[in-house]
């Protein structure tokens, strides 16, 4: 949390006392998160009722950006903490610095309690009574297309989907990733992070891009299909780090720019004048490894679905819809400088906190605004408590491995084969960039399991030895990611229902993961000075990007 966000809290926090106290007077007994709870479960609209409190003040855990895989117990030698946690690659734009994360759990002395309680819940009862055609039949239902009409009838005043039949999955975009419906959003296919949005852990995925009008128009305002190509293209290169790049054909004489660099204007495949945007963005501050002004990010969670033919596909419904804009461009020194309050407040015992957009969710102090919709009882997307956005700001501000506060895109396949819907089975299990084993496959070494809480006993016994080591001869028949991290039709249906019944308590406060028994492999509280810590040897340098050469 940096200093103006602190003050910001503490002056509507001293507006609202007399409020607040009001409502403490009236039910004493009663914490305000849990009269949020009992609002959230009674609502049926859109946008939920909450307590006319501060939204900090109504929060039950302060500390909701430390996620539940924090506390894994590592036991001196299972490291997952190295996919988010390390430090500052030259030239980045992240300057966080965190990579001593992996080593110990260096929390506030709130965040030594583990606040996740539902990774302690035993719904195995409650999971029983859901047939597989009670899920099948709720899984498959569309909850996406009626939310942009019920949040227009609210006034609500934030982002509204504007992607039309997103719930369709792939069939909502043309094979070069656009959408059929004009509004410009464009899919692309990468690699899921390790591992919260594996199918096998419960949830599918996908994310969509898209740039301001500018990157998609010529000098005189009208749409270009080249120009948005090639500007995609350089946003691609320039936050991958890369000094040229493979494209759909783009015709330079329709942009008037030599992107190939050959001293002519014809239809290239490649673009290696990454060094600057085109059309009527061309004047538009660019540097590697951020974002450009209103870039826009669309992020489905999805249920495990299951298509006719027994495949593990992307579900109709939809766990949550995420949607993430880039407001303000920060120059790296300015990050940089951001980062260091960041740490000052840390050191200062402050706990995290963040600008309140109301509808159009939270600032994450790095020129990124986040806001998102989730399920109610109903199964009925509404928008997102203030605790429930809390949740996503540590991933997309506080951790040192992301490239401009995002996981996916730079995560995507390499230029033209890249652009497309999400398809696990198009790729290969590509290393990172530095490395020679698949990322996949290095992820379970490190781990010692299919998870970060060594969980997950269908991907234990398919790729582990008896004796916990991996499996190279059951890793060299897997062709695809989708052959690493797909579950069984059965796992997929319990994982399902398991999620369900979080769904019915709509206490997504106390965690989303869809477990059935209390992992084994989780701590309810850590010590800074107690709990066992790991040697440099389990401590490992890790780059986001991945190198797709070998990719068919």
């Amino acid at each position: 949390m940096t200093v103006r966000s602190f003050i910001f809290i503490l002056f509507v926090c001293l507006m609202t006392t007399v409020s607040v106290a009001a409502e403490m007077v009236s039910d004493a007994a009663s914490p305000i998160y849990k009269r949020v709870l009992v609002l959230l479960q009674q609502s049926r609209e859109v946008i939920p009722a909450s307590p006319n409190v501060h939204p900090v003040t109504a929060m039950y855990n302060r500390e909701a950006i430390i996620p539940p895989m924090c506390y894994t117990k590592t036991e001196g030698k299972y490291n997952p903490c190295y996919v988010c946690h390390q430090n500052a690659i030259p030239q980045r734009e992240n300057t966080m610095n965190d990579g001593e994360l992996q080593e110990a759990y260096s929390f506030s002395d709130l965040g030594l309690s583990n606040h996740w309680q539902n990774l302690f819940e035993d719904r195995s009862e409650r999971i029983a009574k859901i047939t597989d055609v009670a899920i099948m039949e709720w899984i498959n239902q569309d909850n996406y297309s009626e939310l942009a009409g019920r949040l227009r009838a609210a006034k609500f005043t934030g982002w509204i989907p504007d992607l039309d039949n997103l719930q369709q999955g792939e069939g909502a975009f043309t094979h070069e990733g656009f959408a059929k419906d004009g509004s410009h959003w464009v899919a692309f296919n990468y690699k899921p992070f390790p591992s919260s949005f594996w199918p096998t852990n419960g949830s599918t995925d996908d994310v969509m891009i898209r740039l301001a009008k500018p990157f998609r128009s010529d000098k005189e305002g009208e749409y270009s299909v080249d120009i948005y190509k090639a500007n995609l293209a350089i946003v691609e290169a320039n936050i991958k780090g890369m000094s040229e790049i493979d494209s759909w054909p783009i015709d330079e004489q329709k942009i008037g720019v030599d992107l190939d660099d050959d001293g002519q204007l014809s239809v290239v495949t490649t673009i290696k004048n990454t060094s600057r945007y085109v059309g009527a963005a061309e004047l538009f501050f660019i540097d590697t490894y951020i974002y450009p002004q209103d870039t826009e990010f669309l992020h489905t969670v999805r249920y495990v679905g299951i298509s006719e033919d027994r495949r593990i596909i992307n579900s109709t419904r939809m766990k949550e819809v995420r949607y993430m804009r880039k407001w303000n461009v920060l120059g790296k020194p300015q990050l940089a400088w951001t980062y260091t309050q960041e740490g000052f407040e840390k050191d200062a015992g402050n706990l995290p906190g963040y600008y309140n957009l109301g509808h159009k969710g939270l600032d994450n102090d790095f020129g990124w605004s986040l806001q998102g919709f989730i399920e109610d009882g109903q199964g009925r997307l509404r928008a997102s408590s203030y605790e429930e956005n809390f949740f996503c700001m540590g991933c997309h501000g506080s951790i040192g491995s992301t490239i401009d506060k995002t996981f996916s895109f730079a995560r995507k396949v390499d230029g033209k084969k890249g652009w497309g819907y999400i398809d696990l089975t198009a790729m290969v299990d590509a290393p990172n960039k530095g490395e020679i084993q698949g990322e996949y496959a290095t992820y379970f070494q490190r781990v010692g399991g299919g998870g970060e809480f060594r969980s997950n006993p269908e991907m234990q016994a398919k790729w582990f030895n008896k004796d916990g080591t991996l499996n190279q001869q059951a890793i060299a028949t897997a062709n695809t990611v989708y052959d690493l991290i797909a579950p069984s039709i059965e796992r997929a249906l319990l994982l399902n229902k398991a999620y369900k019944v979080i769904v019915d308590d709509q206490d997504f406060i106390f965690g989303r993961d869809a477990t059935v028994i209390p992992p084994v492999n989780v701590y309810d509280k850590v010590s800074n000075t107690t709990s066992p810590t790991l040697p440099n040897e389990y401590l490992y340098d890790w780059d986001i990007r991945l190198d797709w050469r070998n990719n068919p």
